[in-house]
């Protein structure tokens, strides 16, 4: 990369590129928070009439945020496409006879006190039916049963020839979350350990239980976070690597952490958070806070903190979050470590803002930015897993009127979509333990900040949704940025990118897809766990392994299948891998900044984590 200090410096004061215009149209942007118009064929989310919108409005306080309407026509689908296909009719019915034998057989062999072999194999992520007591008579029969049905159901809503893609997926997932209301496990009588502990207590579990779904009723109807939630306050137990707020706009904190060593590498890093999340998953408890571990290494930390948007922030864009967020971020950091270049990292949402930061500024030939790193971010949505079940017009179309009606999306909401691609492990595995059983499940640090969710301003997420994920327009080169065109492959930085192996949110076959879109080299992970599980991987973390490997520009490509194959494991945190590469691309150290910026009065505003985090 060509050094280009005297004209960074230039850029940062003056607010122009050697064009002489496009970065004044960002420093408007971000200083006074005016948001430039979109182009004339985006479509207008203000365009509705009111009678359709209080209607939409009215359905959504009754669900789950999910249109009604998608549902019918995604069924209406897969009903008319299995109507006209006898032969496959047939064969569902084939099925079915075989299954009801089978089953006939295996209760048969149960009675003769022999020991048959399972019919049907759990799933490996299913956990539903694990524990020995599942395989004594007649539980057996109940989950074997059960599974059967499940598979015949998969079978009838997965594979039927003319149905779009689309709509099979979601007629299967709906199908699926119906079936799972009748699992075994979830009907007291059918699970064993629920009996045992039924027979154990004299019923007392079930009272016990009674009582827990009465308080967590009462908590979500007065707003309050989950029982336990007390013991994680940031401040206090988490969020707690020492810092200091250095700048605040009406969207962001900027956190700057102190030093905890005597000399410091000379590139700053700056981390950029999703704002569907709080940002202190990345500084949990001391054990586990990827800050702490990077400022312990000689980093300099900064943390973009986002505010909790509210009805008046109805009308915050996009754009406001890239101009009042990152690039105002890196304006700010410049002032404090003057000419030089960021290390650049975000999660999730705040990974793909980044990257578009980092076209946008490389369209400018702004060289602010020394590495990008990202923690499971997308810039593809064509294979952006199964949230794109809830992304079709229709569905939209719902979301938008109910945001319309608050101004934002409220975290409650969005977090029911969460839930039912994860029914199993976040409901009804609570059901379960908590109402079944009586026993409540203690929370830990990360079960904590899951709870302490955040609000989404309506055009923003308006636009997020229809821009990246429906129309992808990032990865096919029509994203504009300030009235600006901007393409991924004007990256030249080099890339850290993190994928996880359980990633329901961002499939880490679609996280290595920036292979495709840029042109430079990437490194990247693949470590085991989920989206958050995966990337809070502390050292000494049981269980926990990656793999990694480095693509030249010049190197030929390698399909994800491929890259997993040849690409050999390693024992542990992929944490030290990301911090010797960040080492290896920073200069010598030198003493540490002082903390704030000089131009700014006072220096620093108060004390790390900030007022932000704290607005619920």
């Amino acid at each position: 990369m060509i050094k280009q200090e005297d004209k960074r410096n230039t850029v940062r004061q003056s607010g122009k590129d050697s064009a002489g215009k496009a970065l004044q149209i960002s420093k408007k942007d971000v200083f006074t928070g005016a948001r430039r118009p979109m182009p004339s064929d985006t479509f207008n989310i203000y365009d509705r009439e009111p009678a359709d919108r209080l209607t939409h409005a009215l359905f959504g306080r009754f669900s789950p945020g999910i249109s009604h309407i998608s549902i019918l026509i995604a069924f209406f689908d897969w009903a008319l496409h299995l109507s006209v296909h006898p032969n496959k009719l047939r064969k569902l019915n084939g099925i079915g006879h075989r299954n009801l034998q089978m089953l006939s057989a295996y209760i048969l062999q149960n009675l003769l006190g022999q020991k048959p072999e399972q019919m049907v194999d759990m799933k490996e992520q299913d956990h539903r039916f694990l524990g020995d007591l599942w395989d004594k008579w007649p539980f057996n029969v109940y989950q074997q049963g059960f599974l059967l049905n499940e598979d015949w159901w998969d079978k009838a809503t997965r594979y039927i020839p003319g149905v779009s893609r689309h709509h099979r997926d979601v007629v299967n997932f709906t199908t699926r979350q119906i079936i799972d209301i009748f699992s075994p496990s979830i009907i007291p009588f059918m699970n064993p350990y629920v009996c045992n502990k039924t027979m154990e207590t004299g019923g007392m579990n079930f009272a016990e239980g009674a009582a827990n779904f009465l308080d967590d009723y009462l908590r979500w109807l007065s707003g309050k976070p989950p029982e336990g939630s007390e013991n994680f306050i940031p401040g206090k137990q988490v969020a707690i690597t020492p810092g200091k707020v250095v700048f605040r706009n009406r969207l962001i904190e900027l956190i700057q952490y102190q030093p905890q060593t005597d000399n410091v590498y000379a590139e700053p890093v700056m981390i950029v958070p999703a704002w569907i999340m709080k940002y202190y998953i990345l500084d949990l408890s001391p054990n586990n806070s990827l800050v702490k571990y990077l400022v312990e290494k000689g980093h300099t930390v900064f943390m973009i903190s986002w505010k909790n948007p509210d009805k008046q922030d109805r009308d915050l864009s996009f754009e406001d979050y890239l101009n009042l967020g990152v690039l105002t971020a890196i304006k700010v950091i410049g002032q404090i470590v003057p000419g030089q270049q960021i290390h650049a990292a975000g999660y999730c949402l705040g990974g793909t803002l980044l990257y578009i930061a980092a076209a946008y500024l490389a369209k400018l030939q702004d060289d602010s930015l020394k590495t990008i790193t990202t923690f499971a971010a997308q810039v593809d949505f064509e294979e952006a897993g199964e949230l794109l079940l809830f992304i079709d017009e229709s569905q939209l179309d719902y979301i938008e009127d109910r945001m319309w009606e608050q101004g934002f999306l409220d975290g409650y909401q969005m977090a029911g979509a969460f839930y039912l691609l994860r029914s199993n492990d976040l409901i009804w595995s609570r059901v379960i333990h908590d109402y079944h059983m009586g026993e409540r499940r203690s929370l830990n640090d990360l079960m904590a900040w899951n709870a302490d969710t955040t609000r989404l301003p309506f055009k923003m997420h308006s636009e997020y949704l229809r821009r990246l994920f429906l129309n992808n327009e990032l990865s096919e080169g029509r994203y504009s940025v300030n009235q600006e065109i901007i393409a991924l492959t004007d990256i030249r930085v080099p890339i850290f990118s993190v994928g996880t192996v359980k990633d329901h949110v961002a499939p880490w076959e679609s996280v290595y897809k920036i292979h495709l879109y840029s042109d430079t080299d990437v490194s990247f992970v693949l470590t085991t766990g989920g989206h958050n599980a995966g990337i809070v991987s502390e050292i000494g973390h049981p269980g926990r392994r990656y793999k990694f490997r480095t693509s030249g520009k010049l190197d030929s490509y390698l399909d994800p299948g491929k890259w997993q194959e040849i690409t050999p494991y390693k024992e542990g945190s992929w944490w030290p891998q990301w911090e010797s590469w960040l080492a290896i691309h920073s200069s010598e150290k030198v003493k540490h900044p002082e903390m704030g910026s000089p131009t700014n009065n006072p220096r620093v505003l108060y004390s790390a984590p900030g007022e932000y985090v704290m607005i619920r």
